[in-house]
């Protein structure tokens, strides 16, 4: 029960940000909801912002990522009413503005990728994954993460 885990943790979910562009936050189609991607903003503000590798550490980074993810984990409950409703995380999506030579993308995004696991379990929390280095990302944000999970039809 991921609503359980997440209070068990001390974390309560921020209300969904809304989109800062032309898209709408999630689409549902068959069992599978497609999560946009969401940057580490907590009310309404940018949290952190600039380059991984020249205006943040990897830690700063790590918790960027978790920020993002836990926007993400915000906008799926929105779309679905409960997190319970979550049968799998299939895939996620993890983009690093990072500095030339910057190589430690996949530890930024561990940031995510390990709180998915603490809120659903092994079972459900593992994913696919991908963590690319980009030049620059929307708003200067250093981290932007995506989702695509599996529901139980509701």
């Amino acid at each position: 029960m991921p609503e359980k885990r997440l209070e068990k943790l001390g974390i309560k979910l921020p209300p969904a940000p809304e989109p800062v562009a032309s898209y709408v936050p999630a689409v549902t189609t068959g069992n599978l909801v497609f999560v946009s991607g969401q940057i580490p903003i907590v009310e309404k503000k940018l949290v952190s912002e600039g380059i991984v590798g020249r205006d943040l550490s990897l830690e700063e980074a790590k918790v960027a990522a978790r920020t993002c993810i836990l926007n993400v984990l915000a906008v799926l409950k929105k779309e679905l009413g409960t997190l319970d409703r979550v049968k799998k995380i299939v895939r996620l999506s993890g983009y690093v503005a990072s500095a030339p030579g910057f190589t430690e993308q996949p530890a930024v995004i561990n940031g995510a990728s390990d709180l998915l696991v603490d809120v659903f379990g092994d079972e459900t929390g593992k994913h696919s994954r991908i963590a690319v280095g980009v030049a620059s990302l929307p708003l200067n944000s250093p981290v932007e993460i995506d989702l695509i999970v599996e529901i139980e039809q509701g």
